[in-house]
């Protein structure tokens, strides 16, 4: 029999799914979707007497910001986000209506079950139990729930830090996605490992540019842009960065080879972290800077040679990576090829070691005797990196505890986004204690 608690935090992220908040990235196509989501929020918050305020950084863009008073005035207040928007869907490729928050065999269908209306559900379920019960968390509890994150968090998070920072006065620490999830850890079904992103990868765009002089394509020139930049392209895809242990990976290999007697030494890194199956995505990434060409651009007819060729290319840094990185690309284009930087977010890291991390495995062990909390690093980034511009240390971690081969990753901007319902149920508990005694 399922409490309130686990009720609400199943219906909440239901409701807050058939809003239908997509975020294209493309301006011209802003909806009110965010904004309606938020004042859904809002209202839920409202009803049990939790002020809130919402704020537009845009027309469409809403966010909502809320503060649970804490019972310890000394300790740092803990922020709790989670993004309202989500990214666009095919909906011929899905088996079950996108946006129909249905629930088949067990499964709660659409986009955002993962990515992350289950968790903008929960904590919202969460907060309003603390009401309900006269609960008070150990520390100040800052809600945020936000616009904008899946292209980048410019007009949610990122506005808000640089606009409204009094929002977070006092928060030293944040929770939100991408971790929490369970994972096999002996590769078995005996033990579940519930990882933690303790650290991010930093994001960065930037734009390759080769120029020489436009010619007809029957007399070949010397400084060909096409051919100056597919070399700087080839050479970037060629390239691999060398492994880089940060304190998360080193943890995370510490843990899991223990538990499934390998190695990861140098010379069977790549084969061990193979046998992990489907982690092995999250973990290969993990350990090595990348920069990968995306986009290709230059000319418009083929007896023409274009004065200018580009690329474009996404790069993800490990932290302290940063001028690696651009040495790199500074290597590859040489004095052939100009590099313009456009976007550039530095990688986020937290200590593996922080007393948070005993939190969640006390309140994991509470609902899962054999789970171990495992910190790792995300390949990805979340609006954490944009906290930590205030010196708020983030923490990925939204516990679910799923089968064995489900990959809670794969479901983000997939067709046919799901969770279990009872994952979602064991999200709620997990979470309470969590936000209670942090």
């Amino acid at each position: 029999m399922t409490t309130l608690l686990e009720d609400e935090a199943l219906e909440l992220a239901r409701e807050l799914i058939r809003i239908e908040s997509v975020n294209t990235g493309v301006a011209a196509e802003i909806g009110d979707g965010e904004t309606r989501a938020a004042r859904y929020v809002q209202e839920r918050l409202a009803e049990v007497g939790i002020a809130s305020e919402l704020v537009e950084a845009r027309q469409g863009r809403g966010s909502v910001v809320a503060r649970l008073r804490g019972s310890d005035r000394s300790a740092g207040a803990l922020l709790v986000h989670a993004h309202l928007d989500v990214v666009p869907v095919e909906e011929a490729d899905w088996s079950h209506p996108p946006f129909g928050a249905e629930i088949h065999d067990g499964y709660l269908y659409g986009r955002g079950a993962v990515d992350m209306k289950n968790y903008a559900g929960t904590i919202l379920a969460v907060a309003r139990h603390y009401v309900r019960e006269g609960i008070v968390p150990r520390r100040d509890i800052v809600l945020a729930f936000l616009a904008d994150e899946e292209t980048g968090g410019v007009w949610g998070a990122s506005w808000l830090v640089d606009n409204r920072p009094d929002l977070f006065q006092g928060v030293t620490e944040a929770l939100s996605e991408v971790g929490g999830f369970s994972v096999p850890l002996t590769g078995r079904d005996d033990r579940r490992a519930y990882l933690v992103a303790t650290a991010e990868k930093g994001v960065a765009w930037a734009t390759l540019t080769a120029r020489g002089h436009a010619a007809h394509g029957s007399r070949p020139t010397d400084d060909n842009a096409v051919v100056r930049l597919a070399q700087a392209v080839a050479e970037i895809g060629g390239h691999r960065f060398p492994v880089h242990r940060t304190a998360a990976l080193q943890r995370f290999l510490d843990v899991f080879g223990e538990a499934r007697g390998l190695a990861f030494s140098d010379e069977t890194l790549a084969d061990d972290i193979a046998s992990l199956g489907f982690v092995s995505s999250l973990v290969d990434a993990s350990t090595r800077n990348t920069v990968t060409p995306t986009v290709l651009g230059g000319g418009h007819k083929t007896n023409i040679i274009p004065a200018e060729a580009f690329t474009r290319v996404d790069i993800r840094i490990l932290p302290g990576q940063d001028e690696a990185v651009r040495q790199h690309l500074r290597d590859v284009a040489r004095d052939d090829v100009a590099i313009r930087e456009g976007r550039w977010w530095s990688a986020t890291e937290a200590s593996v070691d922080a007393p948070i991390i005993d939190v969640f495995q006390e309140a994991i062990t509470a609902f899962d005797p054999d789970g171990v909390v495992v910190p790792y690093l995300l390949q990805a980034s979340t609006d954490n990196k944009h906290f930590a511009r205030l010196g708020i240390r983030g923490y990925g971690f939204v516990p679910l505890r799923v089968a064995p081969d489900f990959d809670v990753f794969g479901q983000f901007h997939a067709a046919d986004e799901r969770i279990a319902v009872d994952a979602l149920h064991f999200s709620a508990r997990v979470t309470e204690q969590i936000l209670r005694t942090a």
